[in-house]
């Protein structure tokens, strides 16, 4: 028995539909700007080369249930809409035509943004980590199992703040298709199961203030209700 000098933290987790297990979570990668008209509204160009990433950390998983907290050191909190996958397998230089094997299932999420954080980042050509990798700022809906996804390539994804729609798109929208992301991504790590990427937001992102409502959701995959708090 290993002797830690404290109790390990536990992984984090995300409930599956229809199944007692949980899926413990490795790794958290984000796709950027992967919708035209979101990188437009950022006044950014889409890098048609190469897909654009950075990171979260586990620790920011929060389940999209209830109250969501608002983040400290920021005043323009903001909401992005995201389809999410989750891999049970991986590995390297992975094709494209291999990719969907590797996905265990399908989830709904939020990659929540300190904005104003993000935009002086962006000015000072600073790393993006204290807007991006922030608590409670990946929140996600319990997996659908790829057995009962019916498409990652098409299907309405929205969301709704105090119930005025604020994102309304098509999966088909994104610049880098789900098979896509995952053979590039396979160039640059080594993908393992427990591998969560959330797969950029539509045009549509805004701030939210306390008391505020989210809905939103993604065609046959899931749907959510949270209050930021």
């Amino acid at each position: 028995m290993t002797d830690y000098l404290f109790e390990p933290t536990a992984p984090a987790t995300i409930p599956i539909i229809g199944s007692d297990k949980l899926y413990p979570v490795n790794r958290i990668f984000c796709v950027g700007r992967n919708y035209e008209a979101h990188a437009a509204e950022m006044g950014a160009v889409v890098d048609r080369e190469a897909p654009f990433y950075f990171t979260k950390s586990p620790t920011t998983l929060v389940m999209a249930e209830g109250e969501i907290a608002y983040a400290p050191r920021t005043e323009n909190y903001h909401y992005e809409m995201e389809l999410v996958f989750a891999l049970k397998s991986g590995g390297t230089k992975i094709t494209e035509a291999d990719a969907l094997s590797h996905i265990y299932g399908c989830a709904a999420g939020l990659d929540m943004t300190r904005r104003d954080l993000q935009n002086k980042a962006k000015e000072n050509r600073k790393p993006w980590d204290t807007a991006k990798d922030v608590d409670e700022s990946a929140v996600i809906t319990p997996l659908r199992q790829m057995s009962e996804v019916p498409s990652v390539a098409s299907g309405r994804i929205h969301l709704s703040q105090n119930g005025t729609v604020k994102q309304d798109a098509d999966l088909s929208e994104m610049v880098w298709s789900v098979p896509e992301i995952i053979a590039d991504l396979s160039t640059m790590y080594t993908l393992q199961q427990g591998d969560v990427i959330y797969m950029g937001t539509p045009a549509g992102v805004g701030a939210v203030s306390r008391g505020d409502v989210l809905a939103g959701g993604v065609e046959g995959i899931g749907d959510f209700e949270v209050k930021i708090a």
